[in-house]
């Protein structure tokens, strides 16, 4: 079977257009035998008519899925467009884009019809809006109304355009657009035959500290393609075309409440593997999460209290039992930032005032200084790599945010051979109550004691930096974790 099908209702549905050897009326698809070729996993654009639940065209995408094969629309987009609720709660955000349209100019009268063709649309100002329903609700052809009521404009109603609803003119921008998605998703003859699987890597080229560096992700990119991989990469605007990869690789700052995070949800939902996957940035990016987490298990970790926001008196008569300095953080921090030193009791009701009005719960630790971190990358439960993180000259922390421009501390790589043995043996036990993707466990050592103070799920690996002792084999290792896994869910299809 060819790498791309497009289905139609009747093969005569496609006489406007030119003629494709990788069409397929859907009689023929629905009866065809699920195997696929051997080059890769194939991708299906279905254009038939009948999308609603168990008609014809909805059993094209759900056939398309039971066979392995990555297929547009998706069951999953075809079930939220038959609900409104679903819709609604798919597209909810999108107000302020309408309402700054509208001030544009974009947006006038009192209704508004735009037909979106694989994210595209006839108005250039309605290309954001258009782009932004595709990636939402990806779906070849998509009808969206708009209305102007009560002084503002709401999308009333989104639905599957059929193909044979289109005119001359649109059938020459739905003819051009396909071409434009095709070209992008499916790779030609030869560059197939290249690379056994297509690889995401999602970075954001704006971020200020991304987990890796340019030179990394290039050595990413070649790393890949050594081993049969194409690695590419995308931002959060790219979310429509997660059907043509075989794995994601998240290398930018990951948060719940992020796009990071719910584009690893919908990426495991199409079936992709995922590095690091949802679990992961859920169980790593709290601090709270994770506090609970290994004291339960007994990982050593800085011993604290968790303070909540209602308690007040019970933090009063707290502040003035302790010892200080200690460390007070928010839960969701991340590159030193959100974690104040606390010299005092009446520090400590300070700064947890201030926190308080974006967290309901905070950390409190002892303070455990140390000329450095350890940081220990774990890669599918094995040891990958091993940095010592220094403190920025004159601070406490390795991040310095006290001025306008972020100082930070040196480095040091060193062989998972040198590294204490108690160090790495934390870390691994640490790293196995999260899963088995990608982490970085920091760890301080003080004396005899070593204790882990934070798990990142998508750590830092920068060229020069994390590479300094593997080189090209440290990308060549995280790959090869991904070929391994894209082989064995495609023997699962099979």
């Amino acid at each position: 079977m060819p790498a791309l099908r497009i289905v139609v209702d009747r093969l005569s549905d496609w006489t406007p257009y030119y003629p494709s050897d990788d069409l397929i009326d859907a009689a023929t698809y629905l009866a065809q035998s699920p195997q696929e070729e051997e080059a890769g996993v194939t991708r299906v654009i279905n254009l038939c008519t009948d999308l609603e639940y168990l008609g014809r065209g909805y059993y094209v995408s759900l056939l398309a899925q039971a066979r392995g094969q990555r297929v547009l629309p998706s069951v999953e987009t075809l079930n939220q467009l038959a609900r409104k609720s679903l819709v609604d709660l798919e597209l909810e955000g999108l107000e302020p884009l309408l309402e700054s349209l509208a001030r544009q100019g974009a947006l006038a009268g009192e209704t508004l019809t735009l037909r979106v063709m694989f994210g595209e649309c006839e108005v250039p100002a309605l290309a954001r809006l258009a782009r932004r329903l595709f990636e939402r609700l990806p779906c070849p052809l998509l009808e969206a109304q708009m209305s102007h009521r009560q002084g503002r404009w709401r999308l009333a109603r989104l639905r599957p355009l059929r193909l044979s609803a289109l005119d001359g003119d649109e059938q020459d921008r739905f003819a051009a657009a396909l071409n434009r998605h095709s070209r992008r998703i499916w790779r030609t003859p030869r560059a197939r035959r290249r690379y056994r699987f297509d690889l995401a890597m999602l970075v954001d080229l704006q971020e200020a500290m991304p987990p890796s560096n340019r030179g990394a992700l290039m050595r990413f990119i070649r790393a890949g393609r050594r081993l049969g991989v194409d690695v590419s990469l995308i931002t959060h605007r790219d979310r429509g075309r997660l059907a043509e990869f075989d794995a994601l690789f998240i290398r930018e700052t990951t948060a719940l409440d992020h796009p990071s995070y719910r584009l690893a949800r919908r990426a495991e939902h199409e079936g992709l593997v995922v590095i690091d996957d949802s679990r992961s940035i859920l169980r790593c990016t709290n601090k709270v999460y994770l506090h609970a987490l290994l004291q339960a298990k007994g990982i050593p970790a800085p011993r604290g209290h968790l303070l909540q926001r209602h308690e007040r008196q019970r933090l009063t008569e707290l502040a003035a039992t302790l010892d200080y300095p200690r460390v007070l953080k928010v839960p969701d921090g991340a590159f030193s930032r959100g974690i104040v030193k606390i010299d005092g009791p009446e520090t400590l009701l300070r700064e947890a005032t201030r926190l308080f009005e974006s967290s309901a719960l905070l950390l409190l630790q002892e303070w455990l200084p140390t000329d450095f971190d350890w940081r220990i990358g774990i890669l599918d439960g094995q040891p990958l790599f091993a940095s010592r993180y220094y403190m920025a000259r004159g601070h406490w922390q390795i991040y310095d945010h006290s001025s306008t421009k972020v100082r930070s501390g040196g480095f040091s790589t060193h062989a998972i051979e040198e590294v204490p043995e108690a160090v790495v043996r934390t870390a691994l036990k640490a790293t196995r109550l999260i899963g088995d993707g990608l982490y970085g466990v920091d760890l301080k050592q003080v004396g005899e004691r070593v204790v882990v103070i934070e798990i990142n799920d998508n750590p830092n690996i920068d060229a020069g930096i994390e590479d300094h002792v593997l080189g090209e084999r440290l990308y060549e290792r995280i790959m090869a974790v991904f070929v391994a896994r894209m082989e064995q869910h495609r023997r699962q299809l099979r």
